[in-house]
């Protein structure tokens, strides 16, 4: 696949570059390339990304890096069963459990989500960071919601974290879950409160909940001109010429009298 002339390989993190020196130096270059397009198609063009993603595979298939660029790239285009064996020989290569909640959703993608509560009830979740904890919190409140146990999930879902008035990188996508749980067991009155609290914390747009606000609240919000129709005030063609037979009418009727 072409790589754009401005992409120079230089721009990935430094330590994915430092796991590419175990390469010869043109691999790893272009390796890193391939890489530096995953990062930047992903949320706009994951099949895009997709595709960068399996040339690099190719390329460097034993660098846990490209595993781990190949397994977001899967996830991002709901390739489950690929993201999930991708992340599993990530995590082999490195030890880490960074990767854990991500491997859980895969579950819940591929159908599974008591295989997800299990995996959010296992051992490496206490070595998660806060931020991976909070993620895995996400994941097991959406398996129950998977299982039809609303209130199970909206149970998951209260945590300190939730109550905490700070703002964090994951409040804004923990609070706006809240707010989707509540109003799907019906609890509208609530799911409102957690929503406008979803966008005060929502500073860069991740979530889409002052839609979801204004929707409960029943604002619409239109176009101030649809091009497609006249304003209210301005006469239509038809109506032009239905005022001038109108007049033809009156004119003929005045020269017979």
């Amino acid at each position: 696949m072409p790589i754009p002339e401005d992409v120079t390989g230089e721009e990935i993190d430094k330590d994915v570059r430092q796991e590419l020196q175990s390469l010869p130096k043109t691999l790893a270059e272009d390796v890193a390339k391939n890489l530096v397009m995953v990062a930047r198609l992903i949320d706009e063009d994951p099949e895009g990304a997709y595709g960068y993603s399996r040339v690099a595979l190719r390329l460097a298939s034993r660098v846990a890096a490209v595993r781990e660029a190949a397994g977001f790239a899967a996830y991002a285009n709901q390739k489950y069963a690929e993201a999930l064996a991708e992340f599993r020989a990530a995590r082999r290569m490195t030890g880490t459990v960074e990767l854990w909640p991500l491997m859980a959703d895969c579950e819940r993608g591929l159908g599974r989500p008591e295989k997800a509560l299990d995996m959010a009830g296992a051992s490496e979740v206490q070595k998660l960071d806060k931020a991976g904890q909070v993620e895995m919190r996400l994941v097991a409140a959406g398996a129950r919601r998977d299982m039809g146990q609303l209130d199970a999930a909206i149970v998951t879902l209260q945590s300190s974290e939730l109550a905490s008035h700070s703002v964090q990188p994951w409040t804004a996508r923990l609070r706006y879950a809240y707010a989707d749980a509540l109003l799907a067991a019906g609890r509208s009155g609530e799911a409102r409160e957690w929503f406008a609290k979803a966008v005060e914390a929502d500073r860069d747009g991740s979530t889409d909940a002052s839609d979801r606000l204004a929707e409960i609240d029943g604002v619409e919000f239109t176009d101030a001109l649809d091009e497609d129709e006249p304003a209210e005030d301005t006469p239509t063609r038809q109506d032009t010429q239905d005022t001038q037979d109108t007049q033809d009418e009156q004119d003929e009727q005045d020269d017979r009298d």
